[in-house]
């Protein structure tokens, strides 16, 4: 049952197994003390939760959360489809920065999806927390990398994702990323193609090189021109793997306003070079705290801007050009021209804005923050006593999605 990816230190799996073990029977809805509504969706709620008769050792108390789906509301919105579109995603994926499914079950009514929780909350509140509600070209780096990786990864097992924003990335206790939500995503054909190195341009580093102040950003790095022939892009360098699922298309229109690429809104229908558009959304709103198309007008205006608005970079953002010229490949309005549509993650992963990343050690990296640890015990303390507070001012039902005690857990957090 455990993925390899996580190494064998997961006890939940452990703590899943013997509790099926000791009732002869798969884990249920009853084996779980839901404790907290952590948000909801346009297909369900999800709930943290408390596995019951774990046993000592083997991960009792383990936390979770609980994506509950109403199937008589599936059934009413014509979502049966999407529903199970993101349960067959989920069991599909093994890797680091995407979630893991340890379990699905029903009831009479209801659909369920178990998965890990993150303690950290998303990105989207946590940006909001940083001085000018922006993060660090470092830390921005750190967190578009791993997302980078994710996004490679699901193109690689044909998966178009489509959703991508902050709210959807969640920070695991150990500082790094995980993607979550597929409710949206795209299963599609891919074919994972081998292509040799000296096929790739390493001279293609900065999107306008014309328009460079410095020099040194035309140069994929500071080793000589000599080395880099005879070694990463000479004729015995090893082969690059490309697994861009380039085919597929798709006429539907889903997203949200802000991230939508201009071929969704304009119904030409679209394939994974959306995921590229909307990194490069998610990157401007991490270095700059705010969208680049946004319309004060409402939706509308902004679906107009997407379309028709030239991107613009605030004057006074401190941003690096290496990083905007990242942007403005990723946010090229013609599909076609933006970088990622042939290679995918292979010819991003190469421009300069992530000089010094070593992609095969992103997981071993330093996070720039670290959640604070949350035990069971803790979380039901605090639920208690919201409980008990909203009873002493007499009576009134706060619910659970609403209790909150700094003292033990930034609930606002999700």
């Amino acid at each position: 049952m455990s993925k390899p990816h996580r190494g064998g230190e997961d006890l939940r799996w452990e703590a899943i197994e013997r509790v099926e073990a000791t009732y002869g029977r798969r884990l249920g809805i009853g084996d779980l003390s839901l404790l907290k509504k952590l948000g909801f969706g346009d297909i369900g709620s999800v709930y943290l939760a408390e596995l019951r008769g774990g046993g000592a050792g083997a991960g009792e108390g383990c936390l979770f959360a609980v994506k509950v789906m109403e199937k008589e509301m599936l059934v009413r919105r014509n979502k049966v489809r999407r529903a199970q579109t993101e349960r067959d995603i989920l069991g599909l994926l093994n890797h680091p920065f995407l979630p893991t499914l340890y379990s699905h079950f029903e009831t009479p009514k209801f659909c369920c999806l178990l998965m890990e929780f993150c303690s950290g909350g998303d990105l989207h509140l946590l940006r909001q927390r940083q001085p000018g509600k922006r993060f660090s070209e470092h830390e921005a780096r750190f967190y578009v990398s791993e997302v980078l990786l994710a996004l490679e990864y699901l193109h690689m097992m044909g998966v178009i994702y489509r959703d991508l924003k902050p709210e959807n990335i969640l920070v695991r206790e150990d500082g790094h990323i995980m993607l979550s939500d597929f409710d949206l995503s795209m299963r599609c054909y891919v074919d994972p193609t081998l292509v040799a190195s000296m096929d790739i341009n390493p001279s293609s580093f900065c999107i306008r090189p014309s328009s460079c102040l410095r020099p040194s950003c035309l140069k994929p790095t500071i080793k000589s021109r000599k080395k880099i022939t005879s070694s990463a892009y000479g004729p015995d360098a090893l082969p690059v793997l490309v697994a861009e699922p380039t085919t597929a298309r798709s006429t539907s229109f889903v997203g949200t306003h802000e991230y939508l690429a201009p071929e969704i809104i304009s119904g030409a229908g679209h394939g994974s070079a959306v995921d590229w558009w909307t990194l490069g959304i998610f990157m401007y709103e991490l270095l700059y705290g705010k969208t680049p198309f946004k319309g004060g007008g409402g939706n509308r205006e902004t679906l107009f801007n997407v379309v028709g608005k030239p991107l613009r970079f605030p004057e006074d953002g401190g941003v690096s050009f290496p990083a905007k010229d990242l942007m403005r490949g990723l946010l090229a309005k013609d599909p076609k021209r933006r970088l990622g549509f042939k290679r995918g993650a292979t010819e991003i992963k190469q421009h300069r804005f992530f000089e010094g990343v070593n992609w095969a050690l992103v997981r071993s990296g330093p996070p720039p923050r670290i959640p604070a640890a949350v035990e069971p015990a803790v979380v039901k303390e605090a639920i208690r006593a919201c409980l008990a507070a909203s009873v002493e001012k007499g009576g009134e039902d706060l619910g659970l999605g609403r209790c909150s005690d700094d003292r033990f857990l930034d609930f606002e957090f999700f």
